[in-house]
């Protein structure tokens, strides 16, 4: 049972699709596998424009696990890869990697060279090699069909609200805790810092986060996510300072939940403006964290 996909941040229409092809597996006793690409067609494509992640290919991987997948196929995408024809991939990865019985995708789907499968060439492939294809309805939020491009754009411009509605669950970074330059505990700021892998992000800025993982509970924090021009930072890095928190975390997965967004990351002209200005981020994080709480506790 396989179900295809680029799956980039598990939105609601990825966990539908994916709980249906598991739900489908275990009915026929077979396994479930998630077959997606690394890096995505899109983001291959781009060249020299890289595209906005919503999620690593370690965390897509984990959630497909979570959700019940027994195997998660991850293709490397390349120009060998991008000219295969419909017909030679649905033979090479469904049929002789796979041994497929069906085949389930989301609306819209197609495969193969510049992209001149689709859902009617994988039914019509399927007959003749033994196994079925379908997709699924697509999945609407409030009217609107939910979508990676949708979520990007949603972060982009700091809707944290709408982004959590498409995804079906607050949108977060999750990563292990890395040694940095140590310039915020200088500065009276000591940060987490978690690199992305290369991974372009889809947000920059300055936030009010929650993050989990450190001692069992939920800590309220400030992040910075950028490449920090005061600096001059060239590597995206997330930069979190937990309130009130002291100890070590190198080496610590963590997970960082956007709340706010406070500001877009700017260069100041010294380091001193620079931590005023940071007195002033903890401080509107601080209080808007403790608002949000109250709100949420009723």
């Amino acid at each position: 049972m396989v179900c295809i996909g680029a799956f980039d941040g598990l939105h609601l229409g990825h966990r539908a699709l994916v709980r249906h092809t598991v739900s489908r597996a275990r009915s026929l006793a077979l396994p479930a596998v998630a077959l997606s690409f690394e890096p995505l067609p899109r983001e291959f494509f781009a060249r020299g424009e890289a595209m906005p992640r919503l999620s690593t290919a370690r965390a897509k991987a984990r959630g497909l696990w979570a959700l019940g997948i027994d195997q998660v196929g991850l293709l490397r995408f390349n120009t060998a890869l991008s000219a295969l024809s419909a017909e030679t991939f649905v033979e090479r990865v469904l049929v002789d990697r796979l041994q497929a019985r069906e085949v389930w995708v989301g609306p819209g789907f197609g495969f193969g060279h510049r992209r001149g499968g689709t859902l009617s060439t994988l039914q019509t492939l399927g007959k003749a090699h033994g196994f079925s294809a379908a997709e699924i309805e697509p999945v609407l939020v409030d009217a609107e069909r939910v979508s990676s491009t949708a979520i990007r754009e949603a972060l982009r411009n700091g809707d944290f609200e709408h982004a959590s509605r498409l995804l079906g669950r607050p949108y977060a970074i999750e990563g292990r805790v890395v040694r940095g330059r140590q310039l915020g505990r200088t500065l009276g700021y000591p940060t987490a810092n978690l690199r992305l892998g290369g991974r372009v992000p889809a947000l920059t800025g300055i936030f009010a986060v929650r993050v989990t993982g450190v001692e069992g509970r939920v800590w309220p924090a400030v992040a910075s996510l950028g490449t920090r021009p005061t600096v001059d930072g060239v590597e995206p890095l997330l930069e979190v300072h937990l309130f009130d928190f002291d100890g070590d975390l190198y080496g610590r997965c963590i997970e960082v939940e956007f709340v706010a967004k406070l500001r877009d990351e700017v260069r100041f002209e010294s380091l001193d403006a620079l931590t005023e200005q940071m007195h002033r981020d903890a401080a509107q994080a601080r209080d808007l964290l403790t608002h949000d709480q109250r709100r949420a506790f009723g």
